[in-house]
């Protein structure tokens, strides 16, 4: 045991955080694997911002929930001219 005049630390390890083009990934997979239309569900969610136009299914809602809707138009924006205008 340590020395009570020493400050322990604990270090509370951080989960993985994905990249947002790997959340619309798999948010589109779940989407489709439930049968949605996976475009009209996500502009849906981008819009209003209600997490009930995504599914549950593989916790793509929660999923989805935890990357801001300002990132997800960045990352979208960001592929599309890459794609396409450059």
């Amino acid at each position: 045991m340590g020395s009570i005049h020493n400050t322990q630390f604990f270090k509370v390890p951080q989960e993985n955080k994905l990249e947002v083009s790997q959340v619309l990934e798999q948010v589109y997979v779940a989407l489709t694997e439930k049968g949605y239309n996976p475009i009209n569900q996500m502009v849906g969610y981008i819009l209003s911002g209600d997490p009930t136009y995504i599914t549950s299914h593989k916790s793509a809602r929660s999923l989805i929930m935890k990357v801001e809707r300002d990132e997800i138009l960045e990352e979208l924006m960001r592929t599309y001219i890459d794609a396409k205008l450059k």
